[in-house]
């Protein structure tokens, strides 16, 4: 591997305050990488591929609005971003193309699986149907037999192209149900043995304003007044979302969001430093600097 200076990114927008460059440095000092992890906050996906495309470039997060966008961009997919048509990893091949792949779905099963095993093969429920939902469902349905896998979302449209999506989300040959449920009124519908154990958070923390996102916010709070579970937010700006506040107070088992970053770095460095150097990943080390960079961080520590 070639010794020579290089740089590799987190791609996005609104990313100014990320502790990913904190994580990304120390295992690259780690591992003798002569790499500088920077923040590509860019307008455009063109923005993204063009700084991609450099000579200099060793590997990239790609994270919102990007996920999807990207996609059409690069050389190769490999069968997960092809699989959950999402992409949050970007990597050279041997040749020097560029290939798109995810690695999301690891952080999301880790998160719940060291969690609590107790939902595996339960009912499941994902808030949000866009890019990061791709890689919930994937966890929830092919790693975790998780059935039927409630959605709530404003758009219907959304949730038909994620269950489009979903058909090729299992190695079996069967598709994951995955039930909309669009009211408080369906919500209170389900009996208590088929509400959802495991629940994953994928869209920003914001102040529900409209009638539709009012709702939304009420109907997850309905499931949190039943069984408990474990509720991961994949959100981590802010740190302690609304809804894991909310879950708290009910007695659930929550887990922030930036335990995701900690439990998909080994995949992550096997894509750009082969698997030998990701062998060598002191993660103890990175966990405690994702740590670290989290507490230190005032800006998602709202």
């Amino acid at each position: 591997m070639s010794l020579e200076k290089k740089y590799y990114y987190l791609a996005g927008q609104g990313i100014k305050h990320s502790i990913a460059p904190t994580v990304h440095q120390t295992v690259a000092s780690s591992l003798g990488l002569p790499w500088e992890f920077l923040l590509l906050d860019v307008p455009t996906v063109t923005d993204v591929i063009a700084t991609f495309q450099r000579p200099d470039f060793a590997g990239g997060v790609v994270t919102m609005p990007y996920k999807q966008a990207i996609m059409a961009h690069l050389d190769k997919l490999d069968h997960f971003a092809t699989t959950l048509n999402a992409c949050n990893n970007v990597y050279l091949s041997p040749t020097g193309e560029l290939v798109g792949s995810n690695t999301d779905w690891i952080g999301i099963l880790e998160c719940l699986r060291t969690a609590s095993s107790e939902g595996k093969g339960k009912p499941a429920l994902v808030i949000g149907a866009g890019g990061a939902s791709r890689a919930a469902v994937y966890a929830l349905h092919e790693h975790l037999q998780c059935e039927p896998i409630y959605v709530i979302n404003r758009l219907a449209s959304e949730v038909e192209a994620l269950k489009a999506d979903a058909e090729k989300y299992s190695s079996t040959g069967t598709a994951p149900t995955l039930v909309h449920i669009e009211n408080l009124e369906a919500t209170r519908k389900i009996p208590e043995s088929d509400r959802p154990f495991y629940v994953v958070g994928t869209v920003p923390d914001l102040e529900p304003k409209t009638e539709m996102e009012v709702e939304a916010a009420s109907m997850l709070r309905y499931f949190f007044k039943g069984e408990k579970g474990v509720f991961l937010d994949m959100c981590f700006n802010p740190r302690n979302t609304r809804s894991l506040k909310a879950a708290k107070e009910q007695g659930w088992m929550t887990v922030e969001g930036i335990n995701i970053i900690g439990w998909q770095i080994g995949q992550q460095y096997e894509n750009w430093a082969g698997k030998e150097k990701a062998a060598s990943i002191p993660h103890e080390k990175a966990w405690e600097a994702l740590r670290v960079a989290a507490d230190n961080n005032p800006f998602i520590n709202k």
